[in-house]
């Protein structure tokens, strides 16, 4: 697998060339599907959220915008309903996903529902993570990022990766998020974890993790 995993999406040059390194070729060239369904278990803002990942109009948090040479929606919530032929292909072929940010537990919830989870480990596809994007990869967000519950319950997310992720390092509009309150999650949780903020990424190359960095971030232990 191929992960780049951010807390605010491609948001400097660093970021940017790892990514064309994953793709092996620009990305003018690359083909993408782009899946908002995290943002739909936001109170309020959700559809306007999801409205906005997709037309490419989140510039402090780039990914839809960046000049793909195509771009389609896949909607983790529609797949159920439908024939895996009419998608599975589809993600097979396609150059990257680009996995907005949400609710991680109600985003991983539809990726096991829809059956993606069960497909990622298989594909050559390059995965881009926003923030709950980037956390539903891991094996626990903790319980300070439990919003929406599962009908299981606990902070239980995909496990892809063997470590967890704190996004958003020191954010101005999330106080909460200091790196004393990362560290205080962190000692909540039982694997690796890493804390970063939004001009960070963690590249992961089967199993192989590389922190891009412009910014900030700690690893916890």
């Amino acid at each position: 697998m191929k992960l780049l995993l951010t807390s605010a999406g491609i948001k400097n040059k660093s970021i940017e060339n790892a990514l064309v390194d994953l793709l092996g070729k620009p990305i003018a060239e690359s083909n993408a599907l782009c899946i908002p369904t995290a943002s739909y278990a936001q109170p309020m803002t959700g559809p306007i959220r999801a409205w906005n990942f997709i037309s490419g109009r989140e510039p402090r948090c780039p990914m839809c915008e960046l000049g793909w040479k195509s771009l389609g929606v896949l909607e983790l919530t529609a797949l159920p309903s439908i024939d895996k032929e009419y998608w599975v292909p589809l993600v097979q072929e396609t150059d990257i996903l680009l996995v907005n940010g949400g609710d991680p537990l109600y985003l991983c919830y539809w990726m096991r529902q829809s059956g993606l989870a069960d497909l990622l480990p298989s594909l050559r596809t390059v995965y881009v993570g926003l923030s709950a994007g980037s956390m539903v990869m891991t094996p626990r967000i903790g319980k300070d990022f439990v919003r929406w519950t599962p009908p299981t319950g606990g902070d239980e997310t995909l496990g892809l990766v063997d470590f967890s992720i704190f996004p958003h390092l020191d954010h101005e509009m999330l106080p909460e998020n200091t790196m004393a309150d990362a560290e205080k999650w962190a000692a909540g949780i039982p694997v690796p974890a890493y804390a970063i903020d939004d001009e960070t990424a963690i590249k992961v190359v089967d199993g192989d993790v590389e922190v891009v960095s412009e910014g900030h971030w700690k690893r916890f232990i």
